[in-house]
């Protein structure tokens, strides 16, 4: 196991663009199954507080981490400050009725999440919100302090992700267990073999047999979310794979007119986590080019799009920056 998805350090991360993309994907088709169901169930306030080991981190950190923001606090039973922090963002999860969920983590027992978090002391804070982590406090802080920090995360979550939170049911608490084990499991989609083999590949770096695998999906459903969605991401993690991003970089500012220059820079731009300096440099491109190198940089800026999804923000400004240049 592997935690996926912490780009904290600002430098190029591949796992970070696959994983928040099968993220937002999976959120997307669990929101679908849920509306074509009469929309999500409800949980129960103690459902909002969990405990994660390394083995269960990617399910129930990274995968949820697309339905809600995901509160992590490590902690440990000798850390005194733990005892009294970890009470109250327990208390806090509840008082937020799902607008986050908190997952707790003892480093004593998982001392391979606490090194890849990069952690030198605890009581320590993060979220991951989409796939994406960012650390959020050390330390037993004030608790007018922590509410702060959790407003603008369940913000952001929201207004950038459209992460409305879990709902939550007190009444549910007693019928949680029963509810789970009635409930039949979702049939098997017509691609969801050649999906899987599509993720494998992208975990094992295979990024052709990964694009060859989400063609096969949309030969026959080209409108289908998570082929898209994944043939985007592979055909960017292979195209950067083997980038010198210093060289990439010298290249595009040496000649601003080097259409493919630019094409190399603002890859890499997406996957550093620059994604309006991505769009913006492919946006100037257009401008400034015509023919088929105007056609060639407006077709990877709507590939890129596919990426980040078309729902952010930021797509929603570089496409009508797009449309400025080219109208």
């Amino acid at each position: 196991m592997q935690p996926r998805n912490m780009s904290m350090s600002g430098v190029v991360d591949l796992a970070a663009v696959k994983a928040a993309g099968e993220a937002k994907a999976k959120a997307e088709q669990a929101r679908a199954e849920a509306a074509r169901h009469g929309g999500a169930g409800a949980v129960p306030p103690s459902a909002l507080v969990i405990d994660v080991d390394e083995a269960g981190f990617e399910r129930e950190v990274i995968e949820r981490s697309a339905e809600v923001p995901v509160v992590l606090d490590f902690w440990a039973e000798w850390c005194q400050p733990c005892k009294q922090l970890g009470p109250l963002l327990e208390r806090l999860a509840v008082e937020y009725n799902g607008r986050f969920l908190l997952a707790k983590i003892d480093v004593d027992a998982n001392q391979l999440l606490m090194q890849q978090f990069g952690i030198q002391g605890i009581p320590a804070v993060f979220a991951v919100v989409a796939g994406q982590a960012l650390p959020l406090f050390q330390g037993a802080a004030p608790e007018a302090q922590i509410r702060q920090t959790l407003d603008q995360l369940v913000q952001v979550a929201e207004q950038r992700f459209g992460l409305t939170g879990l709902t939550v049911d007190p009444d549910a608490e007693g019928a949680e267990g029963a509810a789970a084990a009635a409930a039949p499991a979702r049939p098997a989609g017509p691609y969801d073999a050649l999906l899987e083999a599509a993720a494998q590949a992208l975990d094992a770096n295979d990024f052709g047999g990964a694009i060859q695998a989400y063609k096969n999906v949309l030969v026959d459903d080209p409108a289908n979310p998570e082929a898209k969605l994944g043939l985007a991401q592979a055909e960017l993690l292979g195209r950067v794979r083997d980038m010198d991003p210093q060289a990439v970089r010298k290249a595009a500012a040496d000649d601003p007119t080097d259409v493919q220059a630019q094409l190399a820079a603002a890859d890499l731009d997406l996957v550093g986590g620059h994604v309006e300096d991505a769009f913006g440099r492919l946006v100037e491109t257009v401008r400034r080019t015509g023919g088929e190198d105007r056609d060639t940089a407006r077709l990877r800026l709507l590939e890129l799009f596919e990426v980040i999804g078309s729902d952010d923000p930021r797509v929603t400004a570089a496409r009508q920056a797009l449309a400025r240049v080219l109208f």
